[in-house]
Parts: structure tokens; sequence; C-alpha cells
């Protein structure tokens, strides 16, 4: 067809697009990325190891940084291939490598992964600032509830049911009629994943919509009685599901939140920590079983950010954004030591700023005087009185100027301004909105806000590109080098910046 078109017109070889096309874009794209990050006033930084279908491990690192307009940015920066140990050590050096490659060493970076031991020691290694990951935190403490016994049989029974109707054409046929007839939605049941807790939760929720429809299929005459008395659940058992789900909604609503990327995510990290842990507090009408799973998650919780410069980042972040800037959740001690703390970083920020942009002069006595030779000779004053005589010494003198606020008294009053003006809404609220119409009347503290509001609260980012790797790493194309991954994943999530 293309020969008909244009007879001319040599079709680029596989070579060429491998070797040549792509690379070349790359190198046009990422020069394009390390200017959108040059002009970043912080980047941050999150970074997670995930394995391809051909048993290669790649490190993939994200940065994400507010931009002059007031816009979260993301970008993956790369997706290396590590043959060596997963070690603290070795993922600091890859750190170190990236941070230097993409220039943002002096950005003061700071990285967010998983709760992996490894990953600390990276961080430490590396000397920059740690966030754990919270949707990892909340994985954790929900699949420390759901191995508890009891929840784990119920789970058991409720996954048998699952994939028996998933397995049996005919039970799945039976149940699509029930649905109909009883008017519920023609959802297929669900079955959880292991390392994902929020699947098992979506499982027996499904479970739970469609359990008229599962209940008049069984007691139909074209399921084997067999298979009847196995998916068959007791009303203690559908009672339990329910008390399941509405232990673990909270954590579900925390999870979505947190998955957030279009918006600053760190800041509500302490809240909603700190809200999880009073929600989930025993009351006097909960089951035993609820009781057990409330007892074990906030357990896990009380494990999580103890580590005192993981806190003062959180709650640095949640004091700088107007939703939360009254921290409610911390005693009026640590409130207090909080706004102390906004208020001289703020000033140190501006002030190192300040010496940045201070050009040094010349020394006075190092500059010729020129005498003025068109003025012609001096000549010799008249004797004259004036009112300057009279008054010189109490006016004549210049004028002092008044005493000028330094740094650390304007970023005071810039904080006593903010906590007194009404907070932000939390209805479909972005607080870069909030600080892009309010950072001339807070000027100190809009430049922090960029500091601690582009840390995200969670690795999703890096994760995100786990999905996008399995659709380009197939079985198909399982032989594609590290280079050409890497190659492929950065111009996938970066070539609209071209």
């Amino acid at each position: 067809m293309v020969n008909t078109m244009e007879p001319r017109y040599m079709i680029p070889t596989r070579r060429h697009i491998t070797d040549v096309a792509v690379p070349g874009i790359y190198e046009e794209v990422k020069i394009s990325v390390k200017t959108s990050l040059a002009s970043a006033e912080r980047v941050a930084l999150t970074c997670d190891a995930w394995t391809s279908r051909a048993t290669e491990s790649y490190v993939t690192i994200t940065s994400h940084h507010i931009s002059e307009e007031w816009e979260l940015v993301s970008h993956v920066l790369q997706t290396r291939v590590m043959h060596e140990s997963h070690t603290g050590s070795n993922i600091a050096e890859l750190l170190k490598t990236a941070m230097e490659e993409w220039d943002i060493t002096g950005k003061d970076p700071a990285i967010v992964t998983d709760n992996a031991s490894n990953m600390n020691i990276a961080a430490q290694l590396a000397g920059i600032p740690h966030v754990k990951c919270f949707a990892h935190t909340i994985n954790l403490a929900s699949q420390r509830a759901l191995k508890l016994p009891s929840v784990a049989r119920l789970l058991g029974r409720v996954r048998r049911i699952a994939s028996f109707f998933r397995r049996s054409t005919t039970a799945s046929h039976v149940l699509r009629q029930k649905q109909k007839l009883l008017q519920l939605p023609e959802h297929k049941l669900m079955i959880d994943v292991v390392t994902r807790w929020n699947s098992a939760f979506d499982m027996l929720q499904r479970f739970l919509e469609q359990q008229p429809a599962i209940c008049a299929a069984l007691l139909s005459g074209e399921v084997r009685k067999t298979e009847k008395e196995v998916c068959t659940l007791s009303e203690a058992d559908i009672t339990s599901a329910e008390e399941i789900v509405s232990a673990l909604k909270p954590m579900k609503v925390a999870t979505l939140v947190m998955s957030e990327e279009s918006s600053p995510t760190i800041s509500v990290v302490a809240p909603l920590h700190a809200q999880l842990i009073h929600d989930l507090q025993e009351s006097s009408s909960d089951s035993t079983m609820t009781k057990e799973m409330k007892s074990a998650i906030c357990l896990d919780f009380s494990k999580r950010y103890l580590d005192d410069e993981q806190k003062e980042i959180l709650y640095m972040a949640s004091a700088i954004d107007p939703r939360f800037k009254a921290l409610p959740f911390l005693s009026e001690d640590k409130r207090q030591d909080i706004y102390v703390r906004v208020i001289a970083e703020a000033a140190r920020s501006q002030q190192r700023e300040t010496d940045a942009d201070i050009v040094p002069l010349p020394n006075v006595e190092d500059i010729p005087v020129q005498e003025d030779i068109s003025a012609g000779p001096s000549k010799r004053p008249r004797d004259s009185f004036t009112l300057a005589d009279l008054l010189g010494q109490t006016y004549g003198g210049a004028v002092r100027p008044s005493h000028k606020k330094n740094t650390h008294d304007q970023a005071e009053e810039e904080m006593t301004r903010y906590k007194e003006a009404a907070p932000m809404s939390l209805a479909g609220a972005n607080p870069l909105d909030w600080w892009k119409q309010h950072q001339s009347e807070y000027p100190l503290l809009s430049h922090l806000a960029k500091r601690y509001l582009c840390i995200p609260g969670t690795s999703v980012s890096s994760e995100r590109v786990f999905s996008t790797a399995g659709d380009i790493i197939t079985t198909q194309r399982s032989a594609l080098s590290p280079e050409h991954v890497d190659e492929i994943l950065f111009l996938n999530k970066n070539f609209k910046m071209k």
C-alpha cells in the first residue's frame, strides 16, 4: 500500500526504529524533563522495585514537583535493571546516580517508598529525608486483621463460592438469570488477591451485594446438591461478612484518597492516621471478631511513623495545608511547636534565597575619584545665613528609616494571619489552587508550601508504572533489552511534554 502511495518512500526498518528513532526521541524528551526539574523549588522522589515477565528485576524512580503555575508535575525518570541484590547500599548508590544524572541533588530531594527495611537503609545512606508510603502502611495493617483465624476462615468460604460461580458455566448462567429477576447489577463475583487487602474487601462487598441472587441460584434445581452444600453460608457468616466490610470501610476510603495523584497527599497522612486510630477504637456494641480486627489494625498502626524526621515532615505538610492548618490531632504544646518550626523554616528558606541573589558590590575605596573638569574652578561661597543654620542640627540630617522587619518577623506575621483565615473546605478542594490565589498574601509561607506539598504520601505513582510495564513487556516481547524497556516506559509517561 505504501509503495503504491509513494514508491520513493523507504519504510523504516526495525533496526532504525530501535537504534535511531526511539533513542533520538528519548534524548529530546529527557532535555524537556530536565528543564522542568530545573525550575522546581524542590523535587520529591518515589522508588519501588518490580520483576518483569522475563524475570528481570527493575527499580523505577519517579519525580514530583510543583510548577510556577502551582500545578503538581510528575515524571517517570528511569526504570533501570538491577542485577545486584536489593540491599540498602546498592539501592542507595542507584539513587545517588539517578539524582546526579537528573541534576536534582541540589533540589533538597525527599523520597517516598514502602516500609521495607532496605528502603529505609537506602534513604539513610543516600542522605535524603524518607517518608513511608501510607497506602502500604494501610495494606500492612489491614492484612494483619485479615489473617485473624475467624476472618480468614470466612474469607475462604466466600472465595470458594466466588470460584465456583466463575468456574461453572451453568452456575454462572443461573446467577445472571437471578440477577435480572431480582433487578440486581449484573456483576461477576470477585476473587481476592493475597497481596492486596482491598481485593478481599471488594470480594466481600460484591458477595453481599449479590447474596440474594447467589442464594436463589443455589436453591434452583440446576445446581448440584454437592455444590449447594459446599457453597451454602449460614446467617451468622453473612452477618460476620457485613461486620468485616463495616470495620474495613474507613481503610478503603483512606486508600482511595491517598491514591489521588493530581493533588497533594502528604498533608493528608497525619490527619488520616490519627482519624483511623480514633475510628477503630473498640465500642461496647462491637462483636468479638470486630474488636479483634480493630485491635490488630490499631496495634500495627501504632508501630508506624515513630521516626521524628518523618513525623516532622508530615506535621509540617499538614500545617501548611489550608485544610488541616488547625492541627486538631495534636496536643496544644505540639501544635505550637510545629507552628514555630514552620515560621523558622520559612524565614531560613527566604534568607537562603536572598543570600543566593546578593551580588557583591565593589569596595568604595577601590573606585577612583574623577574630578569634574567641565564645572570649572570652584567658587568660594558667599557668607549667608539661612534656615539651615538655625534648624540644621535638628532637622538637617538624613531621615532615619523605620525599623525594617526581618524575615523571621515577617514569617511570624504571615503565620498569624494564615491561622486566623478561614480554613479551606474539604469537598473537592485542591490546596494548590488556594495557594495560587493567596501567594502574594503569604509570600514566605507559599514558598514553604511548594517545598512540602510536592512530596506524595504514597509510592502509588511508581507502582502504576508496573501496570504499564506489564502491557509493554508481554510474552511476545519478553526479549526487550533493559535499555529499551527504560526508554519506552519513559516515553510512555513523559512524551506529552515534547
